[in-house]
This record gives C-alpha cells, structure tokens and sequence, in this order.
C-alpha cells in the first residue's frame, strides 16, 4: 500500500465531504440511516425503492464498476423492504435486491461481489409475473457471506455461520455452520462455546474509535505537506521516490 501523501487537513475536509454527500444524497432515500457509518466512495453506492432501513455503524465500500447497491422492487407501491442491522459491512459489488422482504441482523459482513435476493423476479413459464408466494429472506447475527457467494429465496441463515466463496445458499443454514458449493451444502461446524470476535465489539464505541483514528491521521500525515502531495499528484512517479 502506498503512502498517504494527504496533509492532515486535506483529508479531514475529504471525509468531512464524504460524510455531507452520504447524508444529502444517501439518507433520503432510507427510512433510517444510523449514525457512525462510514460509506467509502458514496458516489458508488446506490439505494432505491422503499422502505430501506439501515442500522448505526453501517460500512459500505462503493468503487467504479463495483457499486454497492441496495433495491427494493414491491409488488406494490410502497410494499417490500430491507432491514440491515447494526455494524454491517457492505463490499464493492455487494448487492440486496427485495421483492418482500430481506432482513440481516447485526454484524453481517458481505464479501466483493456477494448477493442476496428474495425473488427470481419472474416465473419459468411466463416471465412477465412474479411467483405469487412471498418467501423473504432472513440472515441472523455476525454471519459472513463470501466472495460472489448468492443467497436466495425463502433462505434463513442461522447466526454465526459462513457462507463460502462463490457458494449458492437455496436452502435453511442452520447457526455455526460453514456452507459451500452449489448448492451449499455443511462442510464444517463451528464450535459455538468459543469466543467470537464481532463487528459489535468493534463498534462497541463508535465515537471513541471515530476519535482514535482521528488521532492517528493527525500524527501519521502531521510529516507530509501541500507541496509533496500536489506533486505526487502531478507526478504519480514520485511517490516511490521517498
């Protein structure tokens, strides 16, 4: 990882910017958006539909060609929604779409790419209607969806368990479990008498950690200048130059 060339302020205005563009274009759309979230790039983030409810200490990490987006197509005008709990993470390419309803609880952390849906969106035989049985999707407490892994239809996901690469979830996870293949399938059990580290506990204060990293920008960039950055910029060379 190449350095941080950004004097302190320069940055602290970057993120004090990305936090208004977040609040002025994001949270309109939702229903709620808690407080401490950290929505990186939110210029690729994409929410839309109704009833969009995000809990605190949300991460989302939008990049070009991988946006983070977050859907809800009703039946109805104003039907369907989206419950995300508290301390989520959303990757670049991660995506939630919901016909009725899909709900993730706390600590959730989808991987690049990860997708979750409730609805194939149309039947097999006539593809202009949706299957008239809603089957939402419900996703328990810290459970990890990997990379490009699919959560379909009707799945509940018991809290704890992985849901392994590139794996296809068409059926119930029960909790402490590991999933793979297609369709996923228990591969591995996990021991539920040990401690699990969470995104909860590491949000347990999100204005103290807020205030960490703030002290560890202001000593890790105090060095750097408006000359070199502007350089580097100009330059992209000489930033391994030293």
């Amino acid at each position: 990882m190449r350095d941080d060339l950004r004097p302190y302020w320069v940055k602290k205005y970057y993120l004090k910017f990305r936090h208004w563009y977040a609040e002025y274009y994001l949270r309109p759309e939702c229903v709620s958006l808690g407080r401490y979230h950290t929505i990186m790039k939110p210029w690729y983030v994409h929410l839309s539909g109704n009833n969009i409810q995000i809990g605190q200490s949300f991460t989302a990490i939008g990049e070009p060609g991988n946006r983070v987006e977050v859907g809800v197509w009703g039946r109805e005008v104003g039907q369907g929604r989206v419950v995300i709990g508290d301390c989520c993470l959303m990757s670049p390419g991660s995506r939630i779409s919901a016909s009725d309803e899909i709900i993730l609880g706390d600590g959730v952390m989808l991987a690049n790419g990860a997708y979750v849906t409730d609805s194939d969106w149309h039947t097999i035989y006539d593809r202009m209607v949706r299957e008239e049985t809603a089957k939402p999707v419900h996703i328990g407490n810290n459970v990890w969806l990997g990379d490009h892994s699919t959560v379909l239809k009707g799945v509940t996901i018991g809290d704890n368990s992985v849901v392994a690469a590139r794996a296809v979830v068409t059926r119930d996870v029960p909790a402490n479990v590991v999933v793979a293949g297609t369709p996923a399938k228990v591969v591995k059990q996990l021991d539920p008498e040990r401690c699990f580290k969470t995104r909860m506990d590491y949000f347990a204060d999100p204005a103290g950690l807020e205030t960490f990293f703030d002290s560890v920008d202001r000593q890790v960039l105090a060095p750097n200048t408006v000359w070199r950055w502007l350089w580097s910029l100009v330059y992209p060379g000489s930033r391994s130059r030293g």
